[in-house]
């Protein structure tokens, strides 16, 4: 039974993939900072639950030791600051680095050192329209996200050649969800396409591999 293990799990895209990847035989491990909201995914989908604070090295060497290894490991934690730059809380600027790049970098890190000896596996970092743009009012979520997409292109180069895929998901848009549910609004990317996307990428042949895709609704500019 293949294992997937999704950090920053929510009730969003990462919940879809749970439910896709427990429906195509995955066993799985979900872990947040706050596994209390995760009860009726996981039980619906007989994974097991992890607290787990990415920004805290001990925790993510625990929540690697504590759960099988995985043939798929995503990484999808978040935190976000927004204001004026001369206005920014620096140490709100240094937390959303912390979770989006140095906590990204914590988890890849153990994924790798677990993948690499099998010379299998994928990684998928969740990356986001502040990864490709930088917008106003927006610098701390634009520096995080700018450094992921950096950390899995040199992933990409180093690891794809020993086998184990890499994958940025560029998310360009907001997601629906529980606390975006507006079914008509057609700037919203639906969390279950996002998952059918990662499932394919996930499933590429490794003669055809992306390092990094691309997602947005058909109303969302470029």
């Amino acid at each position: 039974m293949p294992h997937a293990l999704i950090i920053g799990a929510g009730d969003g895209f990462s919940a879809s993939l749970a439910r896709l990847l427990a429906g195509q035989g995955y066993s799985l491990a979900l872990a947040a900072r706050n596994t209390s909201k995760l009860a009726a995914l996981a039980q619906q989908t007989a994974a097991t639950l992890h607290n787990c604070d990415v920004t805290n090295r001990q925790q993510v060497e625990t929540l690697f030791a504590a759960t099988p290894p995985a043939d798929v490991v995503v990484c999808n934690p978040s935190y976000r600051i927004r204001g004026p730059f001369a206005e920014l809380d620096p140490d709100e600027v240094q937390k959303t680095l912390q979770v989006t790049a140095f906590g990204a970098f914590l988890c890849a890190q153990q994924a790798a050192r677990q993948m690499l000896p099998r010379g299998a596996g994928t990684i998928v970092l969740t990356g986001a329209s502040a990864g490709v743009k930088g917008y106003p009012q927006s610098a701390p979520f634009a520096m995080g996200k700018f450094a992921l997409r950096g950390m899995a292109q040199s992933m990409a180069r180093e690891m794809h050649p020993k086998g184990v895929h890499i994958v940025h998901l560029v998310i360009d848009g907001g997601i629906r969800s529980s606390r975006r549910p507006e079914p008509g609004d057609a700037t919203l990317l639906d969390p279950d396409a996002i998952a059918e996307t990662t499932l394919h990428l996930i499933n590429q042949p490794k003669s055809a591999w992306s390092w990094e895709i691309e997602l947005r609704p058909w109303v969302e500019k470029f």
